[in-house]
């Protein structure tokens, strides 16, 4: 079963304009959300690691930040 969307789309849409783009295809909307629902389930997962690794049962700011560096260093081979 396909798992349902997390981001709306408004906020991607957004995002692009606010970032300069005159106009957006949906299709492009569609691929930017996707990249980024992607990115933050990979650092969620490997946030929670890290705090059961700490013997935590909560994530904290730090876990999230060393995930995302270390998730960081990879997204140029994630969509390769």
């Amino acid at each position: 079963m396909k798992r349902e969307k997390e981001i709306p789309l408004a906020p991607i849409d957004r995002i692009l304009h606010e970032e300069g783009c005159a106009r957006v295809s949906e299709d492009a909307s569609r691929l930017l959300r996707d990249i980024v629902e992607k990115i933050a389930r990979i650092i969620a997962r490997e946030a929670c690691e890290l705090a059961a690794h700490a013997n935590r049962k909560t994530v904290m700011k730090e876990d999230v930040l060393f995930a995302a560096r270390r998730i960081g260093k990879q997204i140029p081979t994630l969509f390769e």
